[in-house]
């Protein structure tokens, strides 16, 4: 249930309609918005009987909430998420562009592409220093070495840079160099890490698991915000399927459902949907025509030579491509 306090209330009275509802052994979480408080009632095992909460001074209404998520509901927050990345703004008025490589692979390589990307249009950078594969004879990140790459992307180019956590034992590591710390498909259920993730200081990037449902999705990312950390960024990056024309399948009816859903932002990853590089361009626009509020994309400029997923790597000149036509097809809405 959501509490939703008049415009009018005080401080006193909000502290007031916490106790209430401490009282009676729920969890209460105030939740700022625009133009009054709402506090959310957390840990009932049941419905929670509205009549205890009305005519205490102060409350204007009650809602109940029917979502088996709570916090990132629209139900108990109407208004976007803007998650702040730096200058970068994630799920306001721009379009977001992510780019780098799968992997991070030598400091001259990184730096190339990040000077690449950065004058095709990108505001943040990507790059894995921790590589989940499927085989284990694949290549499989420099580990801290190419978080420290990371921070030199960064202080040359100034793009926030964006990383994958690949467990527990890491992330404090992770969370030292990142600006935004991304957890995989493959640990999207992984709620030791959501919890994890939900004690952190940085931004998380929350991708889809590739068999996941969209209320899975969001459950996982209920993890994260039941412990604290407000900012997360949902990516869907294509499930799979019984399709072999590309790599998974994008799930571009997702988007609409997730902006209406919940308030969380929600960007696309292209790359790994698609898995080919001819695909990215077109999945990147039909993204940002349903209204996703970024794209994460790999960029290489030596795709042949690329130690990491290489053949779904655009490069440096298509993704300046993809830039321009993603901004003209952006532009076209106004509902942002």
């Amino acid at each position: 249930m959501l509490v939703v306090m008049n415009k009018t209330a005080t401080q006193e009275e909000i502290d007031n309609v916490v106790a209430c509802i401490e009282k009676r052994g729920y969890t209460a979480r105030p939740i700022p918005g625009g133009e009054r408080v709402s506090i959310g009632i957390l840990y009932n095992k049941g419905s929670v009987d509205a009549s205890f909460f009305r005519g205490v001074q102060g409350v204007k209404d009650l809602i109940p909430v029917t979502r088996p998520y709570k916090l990132v509901s629209r139900e108990f927050k109407p208004e976007n998420t803007v998650v702040n990345v730096g200058d970068v703004s994630i799920g306001g008025k721009s379009l977001v562009m992510i780019a780098g490589p799968c992997a991070i692979e030598s400091e001259t390589q990184a730096l190339t592409i990040a000077r690449h990307v950065k004058k095709g249009g990108a505001q943040m950078f990507r790059g894995g220093a921790f590589k989940p594969r499927t085989s284990p004879y694949s290549f499989q990140g420099l580990g801290e070495e190419g978080l420290r790459i990371l921070v030199k992307v960064r202080e040359e180019t100034g793009l926030p840079v964006v990383t994958e956590v690949m467990d527990y034992e890491t992330f404090d590591l992770v969370e030292k160099y990142a600006d935004v710390i991304q957890i995989g498909t493959r640990n999207m259920q992984n709620f030791s890490l959501l919890r994890r993730a939900g004690q952190a200081e940085k931004p998380i990037l929350l991708k889809r698991g590739m068999a996941a449902t969209i209320d899975e999705w969001l459950m996982a990312a209920e993890y994260i915000l039941e412990e604290g950390n407000p900012n997360v960024i949902l990516c869907e990056r294509g499930v799979r399927t019984f399709v072999n024309h590309s790599r998974n399948t994008l799930d571009i009816s997702a988007i609409p459902v997730v902006r209406k859903e919940t308030h969380l932002p929600i960007i696309v990853d292209p790359s790994h949907a698609a898995g080919i590089r001819d695909q990215v361009i077109p999945l990147s626009l039909a993204s940002v025509a349903v209204e996703a509020h970024g794209l994460i994309v790999e960029v290489h400029h030596a795709p042949d030579e690329a130690l990491s997923d290489g053949a779904q790597s655009l490069y440096p000149d298509q993704f300046e491509e993809l830039c321009r036509k993603a901004e003209t097809v952006f532009n076209m809405f106004d509902s942002k």
